[in-house]
């Protein structure tokens, strides 16, 4: 239900599940997270879904079995987090709920025009995935953050993106052209440069 497809220097995840708005299972993130770990040479990750939808978070017909505490959910998110390269959640779609946790560890973010962003756990009685409130407070301020998972607002591409949760907003034919571009210096710098520089930004 995921789709990895290696080429050169560049590694692209795709969430393949579109007849269910490629909701989250737990084969997914497990799957996610190896092929991250198992690709860390790669100098770029993208991270992607089929379909007109990036994901709308964790599949509900899995969350009886336990599935919205599992520990799979920071394995793929920590997994994301610690790629050494640059990575890059091309958004296709609305990305929602628990899928919050494979794009904001990302290192950058770009959507479709007509994405929205909604994280809606205060109405459904979930918890957010551990690290996401602080990831998503480091990215758009507490308030904000706040108005997404407290408040349960649904934002746009254009808020997303003056609020910083996303870089650059690309239609779905200019969005190649785009990842293209913003990787272009990783994909002809040394793997020691592309990580000093990295962990200059990180500390």
């Amino acid at each position: 239900m995921i789709r990895i497809e290696r080429e050169g220097p560049r590694l692209t995840i795709t969430l393949n599940r579109p007849e269910k708005a490629n909701a989250l299972t737990f084969e997914m993130l497990a799957q996610l997270a190896q092929a991250v770990t198992n690709n860390a040479d790669a100098r770029v990750l993208v991270l992607t879904g089929a379909g007109k939808v990036f994901s709308a978070g964790m599949d509900l017909a899995e969350a009886q079995s336990g599935l919205p505490r599992n520990p799979v959910w920071s394995d793929a998110s920590e997994a994301i987090a610690e790629f050494p390269g640059l990575s890059i959640a091309a958004l296709n779609g609305t990305l929602a709920g628990g899928a919050f946790a494979l794009a904001l560890p990302c290192d950058l973010r770009v959507a479709v025009p007509n994405a929205n962003f909604f994280y809606p756990v205060m109405k459904l009685g979930f918890r957010p995935q551990p690290h996401d409130p602080a990831r998503l407070a480091a990215l758009v301020g507490p308030a904000r953050a706040k108005l997404i998972l407290m408040a349960g607002e649904k934002i746009s591409a254009e808020e997303a993106l003056s609020f910083g949760l996303i870089d650059r907003i690309a239609t779905a034919d200019e969005m190649e052209a785009v990842l293209e571009r913003l990787t272009e210096g990783v994909c002809a710098a040394s793997d020691a440069h592309l990580r000093a520089i990295k962990a200059m930004i990180d500390g």
